[in-house]
């Protein structure tokens, strides 16, 4: 296969547990061809939408990164973690049955419109060059 003669975008639904990586080294692997990327990173713990850059779309993920994003979360009330996700260590918990429906309301109010969220520390933010979670 010509590494010219391929180029698009894929959509993909990543699965949990694996990398963004991962996934493209799966589609580099199915192709034959090494110009492959990913546009954003998932956790390798997230599932959803991985857009795949191939060829000469490769140069359009930047552009991609900046589109609008939804997230849907599961959510357990009672718990926190050291990673703030459900695979962490519970470092404090509560009796939900004390939350109130407005006190959870007024909370997620606060997730509505553009947010600036603190990483997680085992996130997929790079520091110095490495994932987080590693």
């Amino acid at each position: 296969m010509s590494e010219k003669g391929i180029s698009g975008i894929l959509n993909i639904n990543k699965p949990a547990g694996i990398t963004s990586h991962d996934v493209v080294n799966q589609v580099r692997g199915l192709i034959g061809i090494r110009k492959v990327g990913h546009a954003g990173t998932l956790d390798p713990m997230a599932t959803g939408v991985l857009l795949i850059c191939i060829g000469q779309a490769t140069r359009l993920a930047e552009y991609l990164m900046k589109g609008q994003k939804v997230y849907r979360a599961t959510v357990l009330f009672g718990q926190t973690t050291d990673t703030y996700d459900a695979d962490g260590e519970i470092v404090f918990e509560v009796d939900p049955s004390i939350l109130t429906e407005g006190a959870v309301n007024q909370a997620f109010l606060s997730f509505v419109g553009r947010v600036c969220q603190v990483p997680p520390p085992f996130s997929a933010i790079k520091k110095g060059g490495i994932p987080l979670y590693k």
